[in-house]
């Protein structure tokens, strides 16, 4: 393991386009959160209509919302950290470097476990960068705070393991195609218009079953920000009905990560 570990550090660190996208990462998390908090939240504070609904409930910016609202912003930006896993594993192919580490004695296992570590990697990364943001939002706003700081810290774990589903899915897409635009464009197309469709059409048409979808599945663990269910009653039940979605998330991971250990071992190098 120190082995992998030591050799996929390697990668990384002689890797220009992932230090890039760090510090892209690193620029969005807090300037979007920053953003949709001053111009989204504020402003409809501030409407007379809104405002007045909106005073009525908690600040979500403030601790423990914070670190729901802010993972939920945040989540938005996977595709960002998931181009880094598609260059990461098409790389690979496109320079013999798979074939290369089975010449050294890696096993197909190995592999698979390096790419793993990657995407571990990077998902703990936006993980401290998401939990950072969370903090210092709701440190500004710490005069609203309605209760502890640490109180919803749970949302770092479910931010952790919504990352590192959503990335695997990206991850097998480039494992599967090998091609790095390819493999992009399919992840884009699916993440952006094609699943939201296929989510909604669900609700309307086939009684919810969209909430079973690859990325819907890690979506559902951490629902709306407060401000955007009115209804208290109505959160705390989004909120209940995330739970289950922890246990649906662990499986898509087995049959992910499943489907990338099996096709490894059959794939001709």
């Amino acid at each position: 393991m120190r082995k992998l570990l030591r050799t996929e550090w390697l990668k990384i660190k002689k890797y220009p386009a992932f230090w890039w996208m760090l510090g892209i990462v690193s620029l969005s998390y807090p300037g979007m959160n920053y953003a949709i908090y001053v111009n989204g939240y504020k402003d409809q504070l501030n409407d007379k209509n809104m405002g007045l609904i909106l005073a009525m409930l908690p600040n979500p910016f403030t601790f423990p919302d914070a670190w729901q609202t802010v993972a939920f912003i945040s989540s938005l930006f996977v595709f960002l950290p998931a181009i880094v896993v598609i260059m990461f594993i098409t790389n690979e192919y496109s320079y013999k470097t798979n074939r290369q580490n089975i010449i050294d004695g890696w096993s197909r296992n190995d592999f698979m476990m390096s790419k793993m570590i990657d995407v571990i990697i990077i998902t703990m990364i936006i993980t401290i960068l998401y939990a950072i943001t969370a903090f210092i939002i709701g440190n500004i706003n710490s005069g609203e705070t309605t209760g502890s700081a640490w109180e919803g810290t749970r949302y770092i774990g479910l931010f952790f393991l919504q990352q590192f589903s959503q990335l695997s899915l990206a991850l097998l897409i480039a494992f599967l195609v090998r091609k790095a635009f390819i493999a992009l464009g399919i992840f884009l197309f699916y993440y952006f218009p094609l699943e939201p469709l296929l989510v909604q059409l669900g609700k309307k048409y086939a009684n919810g079953y969209g909430e079973y979808l690859p990325l819907e599945i890690s979506d559902r663990l951490i629902p709306f920000p407060r401000w955007f269910i009115k209804d208290e009653n109505e959160w705390k039940a989004v909120v209940a009905q995330s739970n289950i979605h922890i246990l649906y998330t662990f499986i898509l991971l087995a049959v992910t990560w499943g489907i990338c250990f099996r096709v490894n071992k059959k794939r001709d190098l």
